[in-house]
């Protein structure tokens, strides 16, 4: 989308007025969008960093780690649109409540569930295998975890989104070595890696790669 002669992402509002971290609202040929910050959004940095596939679409299914307060969840919302659904984990009560408060209460296509990452056999409401997993998890083993919910949840074929960062894995190591060890860790565990982008300026020591579940036959 074009905004005084800059370039800049944007999803079409799904809550139409409702907005989620103070975005600007913009209204084209009688639609509402919502400008998309690549300094707040993880995924969006990925994206103006070069992301050449982004698997979301209309209609998928969506299990999100990690879904904090749902910056970067409501514009996966808008994306999939009423057709798909996003089941949008998040273990801190208090950040539960204010990402059910300010974005799942607006949004039909958003299922919040208050569990920890770590034991995806307690989603008690996830009711299908999921086209994308997308984890943004400040854990030393959030790889592990991302890995253990594929598993789970994810079908052939479908598509991991996984945020590194690489401070909270190992606050002395080289980034780019964090990096390649998860991204080994991946490999050994059926994925194959499609895409791997480093996200500075945006988030330092952060990378998001873009992974595909391999049947486990191949």
């Amino acid at each position: 989308m074009q905004i005084n002669d800059e370039r800049r992402l944007a999803t079409l509002n799904l809550a139409l007025g409702v907005q989620v971290y103070g975005e600007k609202l913009i209204t084209l040929e009688g639609r509402e969008y919502r400008v998309w910050d690549a300094f707040r959004s993880k995924l969006a940095a990925a994206i103006r960093k070069g992301l050449k596939q982004v698997p979301l679409t209309h209609g998928s299914k969506v299990l999100y780690l990690g879904v904090s307060t749902g910056t970067t969840a409501s514009h996966i919302s808008d994306i999939i649109g009423q057709e798909g659904v996003l089941f949008a984990v998040e273990f801190a009560q208090r950040v539960a409540k204010e990402f059910i408060d300010r974005v799942a209460r607006h949004r039909q296509n958003i299922i919040p569930i208050i569990e920890d990452a770590r034991s995806p056999q307690k989603y008690r409401v996830v009711f299908d295998k999921v086209d994308i997993v997308y984890c943004d998890i400040a854990q030393p083993d959030q790889t592990d975890i991302a890995i253990t919910n594929c598993a789970y949840y994810l079908k052939p074929h479908g598509f991991l989104l996984l945020v590194i960062k690489a401070r909270s894995i190992d606050v002395v190591e080289d980034p780019k070595k964090t990096f390649e060890e998860e991204i080994s860790k991946l490999r050994n565990s059926g994925f194959r890696i499609l895409e791997a982008i480093r996200l500075d300026p945006y988030d330092k020591d952060h990378a998001m790669i873009l992974a595909q579940k391999m049947p486990s036959n191949l």
